[in-house]
């Protein structure tokens, strides 16, 4: 069984996606110490300017060192109407924006606490529309994990009874093989060659949440996400 491993991420973007369309189990690390320069608040769409950031504000006062499933939201609600007024202004007018956004519009309009419940509920809707059904759980909700870096990882794989560990092109800088292997670990490393689809204004812009290619693509989204032109470093994917 292959197994991949993110953190719950806010609207992310498409190689998130196509991570977990590559696994059979899909683990959101929600343990771990929340990076406020990371993507698990924020995220990249594109604007008639170019790239924007949509933020998701969070609780700061005191709690620079909380683990992701402790990061509270604002209870401002200002932040959600920017952020549902954003979506209209840059992709009111793209193809399906009126098929999609309904549900992504509830889901931020909830009365969500947590910060990880929210991004794990909006990857868990994405991955609908995308027609992806990979399981997922949390790293929280597993029995005996411990460790850091590679070690955490691989306590995670045994956990879930996995064979294999799939891991994103950045993974080969940091990961280390031959300690997988010792733990009866496969490594699988592959690179990901993002699509290039039709946009709004002016040029492509790679990166960007996923919610651009679904808005712009609709149902053949899961056709450009399986064709993203991995090139397994192994034969392992």
């Amino acid at each position: 069984m292959i197994a991949a491993i993110h953190q719950p991420n806010f609207i992310p973007w498409i190689g998130y996606f196509y991570k977990m369309l590559k696994a059979d189990q899909f683990i959101f690390l929600d343990d771990v110490q929340f990076n406020r320069r990371g993507y698990t608040a924020r995220v990249k769409i594109k604007s008639i300017n170019g790239e924007s950031w949509l933020s998701v504000p969070t609780q700061k006062k005191g709690r620079y060192l909380q683990s992701v499933m402790d990061v509270e939201l604002e209870q401002d609600e200002k932040w959600k109407k920017k952020i549902i007024g954003s979506f209209q202004s840059f992709y009111g007018r793209t193809n399906f924006f009126k098929t999609y956004f309904p549900e992504i519009e509830s889901i931020i309009l909830k009365e969500y606490q947590n910060l990880s419940e929210l991004n794990i509920a909006l990857i868990h809707l994405l991955a609908r529309q995308f027609n992806i059904q990979t399981q997922t759980i949390k790293s929280s909700e597993l029995d005996g994990i411990d460790g850091q870096a590679t070690d955490r990882l691989i306590s995670i794989c045994k956990a879930v009874e996995a064979d294999k560990y799939l891991s994103g092109f950045g993974g080969q800088n940091y990961q280390e093989k031959e300690v997988f292997e010792q733990n009866g670990l496969e490594l699988i490393v592959y690179d990901f060659i993002h699509p290039v689809y039709q946009q709004q204004w002016g040029d492509f812009i790679a990166g960007l949440s996923a919610v651009d290619l679904l808005f712009n693509c609709g149902p053949h989204s899961i056709e450009i996400i399986k064709n993203c032109g991995s090139r397994s470093l192994n034969n392992g994917i």
